[in-house]
């Protein structure tokens, strides 16, 4: 029996994060799969009606504290929708490159110094 992973479990494992990191990095793969020529255009346009539907005055909720929720949610569910109908080995080539952007080399380390004011006479 082989072991398919899915884009959801790709995304994970490349992404040890917080909240906002994991938000950025997603943004960051959809706007690279937008661009990329070989992801169908019909799949294109699940984050493009998403958003159409962010902005809209139309809401299908009308309670107030509901319906930020339910852009929330649908936001969420039209980018999950779009990576998993991507090719699989679209996103995979996608986030391993976010992910080496992602990594630190030895020369970015921060060293922890402390600094003294030197008098000039």
């Amino acid at each position: 029996m082989t072991d398919k992973k899915t884009t959801t479990d790709m995304i994970s494992s490349a992404q040890q994060g917080g909240l906002v990191r994991n938000a950025l990095n997603q943004l960051k793969l959809i706007g690279r799969l937008m661009g990329d020529s070989r992801v169908s255009i019909f799949a294109k346009l699940i984050p493009i009606s998403a958003l159409i539907y962010l902005v809209s005055p139309l809401d299908a909720i009308y309670f107030p504290v509901i319906g930020p929720l339910d852009d929330a949610a649908l936001l969420w569910l039209g980018s999950y929708v779009f990576t998993e109908l991507c090719p699989p080995q679209v996103v995979a080539e996608h986030m391993k490159e976010l992910a080496a952007n992602m990594t630190v080399d030895a020369k970015d380390e921060v060293v922890d110094v402390e600094a003294t004011d030197v008098k000039e006479e």
